[in-house]
């Protein structure tokens, strides 16, 4: 572990402070810290920056209730910025959007970027808006058996390509199950979120029970 007198603070006393979604690993901010800031997010587990804006220390949350609880800072090679993972109990953006960065500057044509959040968001969008010839409209106004149906199915599918040690086909089948899962979680209001925080406390679970086993 770095002590704080080995961080770079620049002639302002300041460093920045990255701040991640630590289900999604989105970025949700880039704020700062001064070294009081800092260890008093250290004491308290929420996240505390300097506001350059306001000459002042302002522990996130304070005033709207969106804490930022933190599960780890770490440094950069040159100890001149940081990244703090947090879990956060609402959105990160004084806007009310759950990041700051949400506004395009640029964008390749060649390349795309692919995240389960985006896809998440695309479905949500099919289920509001239904576009006509989309096959996931067409789930939504079949209704829930028939998601339900596709499910199974493509449980299925990814146990006959699992069998067969087919992993190309396997990965195929898993793919179309977690495209239809994700379409069953739309529809009954399940988020990514509530998937990765029930994960999470798995992760806790088996990494206690594999501590016990060893003792």
């Amino acid at each position: 572990m770095l002590n704080i007198d080995e961080l770079k603070f620049d002639e302002k006393g300041l460093i920045p402070a990255i701040v991640v979604d630590a289900y999604s690993k989105k970025v949700l901010t880039l704020a700062y810290m001064n070294r009081e800031s800092l260890q008093i997010s250290m004491e308290k587990g929420l996240t505390c920056f300097w506001s350059r804006s306001r000459q002042e220390l302002w522990l996130k949350g304070e005033t709207s209730g969106n804490y930022q609880h933190i599960v780890s800072i770490t440094a950069d090679c040159d100890g001149d910025a940081l990244v703090v993972v947090v879990e956060k109990d609402g959105p990160a953006c004084h806007k009310g959007t759950d990041s700051c960065f949400e506004y395009p500057v640029w964008q390749s044509d060649t390349l795309h970027e692919f995240s389960m959040d985006g896809l998440m968001e695309l479905l949500k969008g099919r289920k509001k808006e239904m576009p006509e010839g989309s096959y996931t409209s067409y789930l939504f106004e079949k209704g829930l058996d028939k998601i339900l149906k596709k499910v199974g199915e493509e449980c299925t599918e990814v146990i006959i390509a699992g069998k067969a040690e087919d992993k190309k086909e396997t990965i195929y089948e898993i793919a179309d199950l977690a495209y239809h899962v994700m379409v069953l979680m739309v529809e009954s209001g399940i988020s990514l979120e509530d998937v990765r925080k029930e994960l999470a406390s798995r992760h806790i679970i088996d990494h206690k029970v594999k501590q016990e086993k060893m003792t």
